[in-house]
């Protein structure tokens, strides 16, 4: 028993080793946390299929929270007839004499052996003395294995943060949360990480990224906005689902009785998105030593991003430089060349009028392609500011392009950074993102093709795929309801129908308010 430092394996070897010791048939032990709460439960001398029968495991009631509560040996005859006793499940086998031993460690309880069934009828005060004193050896091997799992896990914790930071200062901006996704699957075991935004309380949340099992069904997706765990984080308070499932639990369509640990992700003193991982009813639920962990790898991976997003911004400024040196290259040069190019010509014209037609169209030419550099002049000069909109809606693209089966062809008509702007552009990038998703997960498409219009009155987001077409399936609706919902907010709709051709066309638009206009 002391010859092994995992935890996991101590605590097997000794609920093994006191069932062989009294010759018990059956033998368990429990774990509590902090607050008193079962939070681990092994069971030896039955088989897995019969264990999964049960179902969930003790809550630490009746007479088993009797030996952790009461400090002291409890030794029964027969364990039906206790006043203490709860009951047991359909399928627990029938037991009857009963021995139970606290395990105490520093003076607080840390859990308690339970054996029952015994090759005799009953325990003997022999066996709850060698049971008692294998307890008392047993806690220095259980503070053993937890001194070196705190110190494997803070191994673990500083090679992850490591190579966070590595890859963050590698990726472009939307990388970042996948990066970080994906180390917390590898650091917490959870089946699904993700990380989750949401505008205001009583808003959707939005899970803006998401890796390990059904990560592509939740990934872009909107959850209505609940009173939970994940809701809690948002608010800045990390915290673990309550035992017993009294609260609603995000992704439990995906997950079923799902065991979740959420904590605020800060970046730069802003608290920018959850971050959240999810472990399925198969495996233990999280434990408040999990908690710790990602409060702990949230806070140093908020400095990592933020000098990921730092380098980001200096690059973006670098570019913004370049492109107002080029613009004014452009004014200063080229426009000047050209325009005395024009004068010269017109000059010609007067002084050769059989030439005047012919001179005249050149002219027109040059006046066109001036008035051409002077828009992109003006272009390259809104971008120095806020990030234009245009700029904004590739970037999207750029994001996601790993995602879908195809690289999608994006056509732009209209003045696309003058007319989308404010909320209409924050739901324009949206309705793209969160349609594009829809792509990637259902489509299988081989060719995407994304039109943006903007007019002075109408916006209009057109996306046509070749892929499998609509699916009979209306169960999740989530993604559209919400699409529907965005654009109808500004007056606008949201239609997903059938192509002619094959495939699928989704349809957004809304009208451009006028300035002044409510």
């Amino acid at each position: 028993m002391t010859g092994d430092l995992d935890l996991d394996q101590v605590l097997h070897n000794l609920a093994e080793s006191a069932r062989t010791l009294v010759d018990a048939r059956f033998g368990a032990l429990g774990v509590v946390d902090d607050h008193g709460t079962m939070e681990r439960f092994i069971h030896v001398g039955m088989s897995p299929e019969l264990v999964k029968q049960m179902g969930s495991p003790p809550r630490g009631l009746g007479v088993l929270g009797a030996v952790l509560t009461g400090g002291a040996p409890i030794r029964l005859r027969n364990l039906t007839e206790d006043p203490r006793s709860v009951g047991a499940p359909l399928a627990h086998p029938a037991m009857k004499a009963f021995l139970g031993v606290p395990i105490t460690i520093r003076g607080s309880t840390y859990g308690a052996l339970y054996l029952t069934n015994p090759s005799e009828k009953a325990f003997t005060s022999h066996d709850e003395a060698l049971v008692k004193a294998l307890a008392a050896t047993a806690a220095t091997a259980i503070d053993n294995a937890r001194v070196y799992e705190r110190s494997r896990r803070a191994q673990e914790l500083s090679a992850a943060l490591s190579e966070v930071a590595a890859k963050l200062l590698a990726a472009e901006g939307g990388e970042v949360f996948g990066v970080l996704a994906e180390s917390v699957v590898s650091l917490t075991g959870a089946q699904l990480v993700s990380v989750v935004v949401s505008e205001a309380v009583g808003r959707d949340f939005y899970v803006h990224t998401a890796r390990g099992d059904r990560a592509t069904q939740i990934e872009c997706s909107s959850v209505p906005w609940m009173d939970c765990v994940l809701a809690r984080a948002m608010d800045g308070e990390p915290g673990i689902t309550p035992e017993g499932g009294g609260e609603p639990v995000p992704f439990a369509d995906d997950i079923p009785s799902a065991s979740m640990v959420a904590v605020p992700l800060v970046v730069d003193g802003d608290r920018v998105a959850a971050l959240c991982a999810t472990r399925s009813a198969d495996e233990s639920p999280f434990t408040d030593d999990d908690l710790e962990l990602l409060e702990e790898f949230a806070a140093q991976a908020g400095l990592a991003i933020a000098l990921a997003w730092a380098r980001a911004d200096r690059q973006r400024l670098e570019i913004v430089d370049e492109r107002a040196r080029i613009a004014q290259d452009l004014h200063d040069h080229v426009i000047q060349r050209l325009f005395g190019t024009g004068l010269g010509l017109e000059a010609l014209a007067s002084a050769h009028p059989q030439l005047s037609d012919s001179i005249e169209a050149h002219v027109t030419q040059i006046d066109a392609a001036i008035g051409d550099i002077r828009t992109a002049i003006f272009t390259l000069q809104t971008r120095t500011g806020a990030e234009a909109t245009r700029h904004r809606l590739l970037r999207i693209l750029t994001e996601l392009s790993d995602t879908l089966s195809a690289q999608p062809r994006i056509t732009f008509v209209g003045t696309i950074d003058l007319i989308i702007v404010g909320s209409l552009a924050d739901d324009v990038a949206a309705a793209l993102r969160e349609t594009l998703c829809n792509v990637a997960r259902h489509a299988d498409a081989t060719t995407i093709e994304v039109e943006i219009t903007a007019t002075p009155h109408t916006v209009t987001l057109r996306v046509d795929d070749d892929g499998v077409g609509l699916s009979s399936d209306t169960s999740r609706r989530s993604g559209t309801d919400n699409l529907r919902a965005r654009a109808r907010a500004h007056g606008g709709d949201f239609t997903l129908s059938p192509r002619g051709a094959g495939g699928t066309r989704a349809l957004w638009w809304a009208p451009v308010k006028s300035p002044g206009l409510p």
